[in-house]
């Protein structure tokens, strides 16, 4: 192991054992910027909340974002390493959860490390990159809110956005898929009743929002959605068994290939609430697929096989993104991370267990291979005026 590996393996096991919720990623955000800014790179933090930019800039030339994730899940980690987490956190509902990177989010900001200091230490180069380390990914919204705090015009528009996400093939192996995500939705379902002491539920004189709400979430979960995959992710109600609670609610995502899918399927669920006690639906939050632009492709897949040899074509799976949102042309592919003896796990699970030091490796070979491929052949990146404005389809509600 080199000692560049070994540094980025103990800075990825700090992360790791030390993970934060969407939108708590203060301690994550603030070791980010302390090695962005050792790198050389000039660092500004509070983003669109947690957000941090690092910049390097060598004159004129095209404009890179290199973006990784901060935040973990509320998934309690069953991995049995040595810095396994054994954090909680207070979810937005109030209550203690446990908090994991089951994602892999802690390799993608370790990766992005890596590269600002293989950047800031290698000539050649001539432009700008923007190292972005973006909050609140997993609720889908902290693309939008570092957009909404003047991303672009604090630090400039990108030429071409890259990002990649670990994934249970072969550690160290490169991968692009057709999309590379998913679209999809967060849906809140909100049923109300009256609450109370359970006796006035059983004089007929409290309407128990319960019964309504589990009625609906078995209607949904019957439903065949066509294109649309549909999952009751989380349901609630009440504290108490000897309480009834004046409001049930249920969170459910949507995914499909295309955001007309996804929207046909929020359309049809809407239709559903209305017939259960008149279920109140709001979504949360909204993607389209993410789309890789031709051109900057091509470049980016010729420059990883040369420096990671044999890179392989995945069908497209229904993981969805808030990538897409940052409206550019862009770049995203999957690296390997599955130990070559015992099982990498499921993602979003807490036996997920990438091998990190294959994983490292290819990783910050990959994004490092591929900046410096947009970097050197700005004639054949797709210009930003091609597409539409950043988050037009896609806005949160």
């Amino acid at each position: 192991m080199t000692d560049e590996l070994r540094d980025l393996a103990i800075f990825r096991a700090d992360l790791h054992a030390h993970p934060e919720l969407s939108h708590q990623e203060s301690r994550t955000a603030g070791r980010l910027a302390e090695r962005l800014a050792g790198a050389g790179c000039e660092v500004t933090t509070g983003v669109g909340g947690h957000g941090v930019v690092g910049r390097l800039s060598r004159g004129d030339g095209p404009v890179v974002m290199l973006r990784a994730e901060l935040d973990a899940l509320p998934v309690k980690e069953e991995s049995g390493l040595s810095y396994a987490s054994a954090a909680t956190a207070t979810s937005p509902g109030g209550r203690t959860v446990p908090v994991s990177h089951a994602c892999g989010h802690d390799l993608h900001l370790a990766c992005l490390a890596g590269v600002a200091g293989r950047l800031a230490a290698s000539g050649g180069w001539r432009g700008t990159v923007l190292l972005v380390g973006q909050p609140a990914e997993e609720t889908l919204d902290g693309a939008a809110a570092m957009l909404a705090d003047g991303l672009y015009e604090r630090f400039g528009t990108p030429d071409v956005a890259l990002a990649q996400h670990v994934s249970p093939f072969p550690a160290g192996l490169i991968a692009y898929a057709d999309p590379p995500t998913a679209a999809g939705a967060e849906l809140r379902l909100v049923v109300r009743g009256d609450g109370g002491h359970v006796t006035r539920h059983a004089a007929r004189a409290a309407r128990n929002p319960v019964p309504a709400l589990a009625a609906l979430v078995h209607r949904i979960d019957g439903t065949a959605f066509d294109e649309a995959t549909v999952t009751v992710g989380t349901l609630h109600a009440g504290e108490r068994p000897n309480v009834v609670p004046s409001v049930a609610e249920a969170g459910l995502t949507v995914r499909a290939a295309t955001l007309d899918a996804v929207d046909r399927a929020v359309a049809r669920i809407t239709r559903l609430a209305g017939e259960y006690a008149g279920a109140e639906v709001t979504v949360v939050s909204r993607v389209p697929q993410g789309a890789n632009d031709p051109v900057a492709t091509a470049t980016v897949r010729k420059a990883h096989e040369a420096a990671l040899g044999t890179v392989v074509t995945a069908p497209g799976g229904a993981a969805c993104e808030d990538f897409p949102l940052y409206g550019v042309p862009s770049v995203y592919w999957y690296v390997g991370a599955a130990p070559r003896t015992g099982r990498v796990g499921h993602p979003h699970t807490g036996t997920f267990c990438p091998d990190p030091v294959p994983t490292l490796r290819a990783g910050v070979t990959a994004l490092h291979a591929a900046a410096l491929a947009v970097l050197a052949n700005p004639s054949q990146i797709t210009s930003p005026s091609r597409y539409h404005g950043r988050g037009a389809v896609a806005e949160p509600g």
